[in-house]
């Protein structure tokens, strides 16, 4: 069974949590080495397993008018996991907010299931887009 839980960007119990994952050649590799980074802007969006291991996270920071997910980590690639987290985040948004996401192309379904649209296609990424409407429900 799967647990997931929302963190500040600056909260103590984060670190401990993502930062083996964060700091892993893996992980980062399957960032494309991409950094993952975090301030109060950010709230942690992280799956846990029956063992309290992390599954995967996402990251997602306010700026201003828009909510922003750029680098995220789901453990092989496992579509459920992205799905709840995404579930998650998106119910915690206000009616009228934009969502913009940098999503790898293996994960584009996962996020035209919930309601994002396809903004731009690159070779690794496609930028994804969302506004919340007042349900919160994916479209």
């Amino acid at each position: 069974m799967m647990q997931t839980i929302k963190l500040q960007g600056t909260d103590e119990q984060l670190y401990p949590l993502v930062g083996p994952l964060v700091m892993n050649p893996q992980v980062l590799k399957q960032n494309y080495n991409f950094p993952f980074r975090t301030s109060e802007k950010f709230v942690w969006f992280i799956a846990l397993g029956d063992d309290k291991q992390v599954l995967g996270f996402v990251p997602v920071e306010q700026k201003r008018q828009e909510l922003v997910i750029n680098n995220y980590y789901i453990q092989n690639r496992d579509g459920e996991v992205l799905e709840a987290l995404l579930r998650q985040a998106v119910e915690g948004a206000k009616e009228g907010q934009e969502f913009s996401a940098i999503s790898f192309l293996e994960d584009k379904d996962v996020f035209l299931r919930l309601g994002f649209t396809a903004d731009k296609v690159w070779t690794r990424y496609v930028k994804m887009k969302k506004t919340i409407e007042k349900n919160n429900e994916p479209a």
